[in-house]
């Protein structure tokens, strides 16, 4: 099976999205795992303050 040029640009071209997508997310997910660490630490130190013992 021979390709012609086009499509083996629009494979090429395609696989480039999907890998950019693919690390955009690894991105995305970790910046949501920074936010909830923020949030847990936030949420440690007022009850530390709370505490009464």
């Amino acid at each position: 099976m021979k390709h012609k040029p086009a499509s083996l640009i629009l494979l090429l071209s395609a696989s480039l999205c999907l890998a950019s997508a693919g690390l955009s997310g690894c991105n995305t997910v970790k910046g949501a795992g920074q936010d909830l660490k923020s949030a847990g630490q936030a949420i440690e130190r007022k009850a530390e303050q709370k505490k009464h013992y």
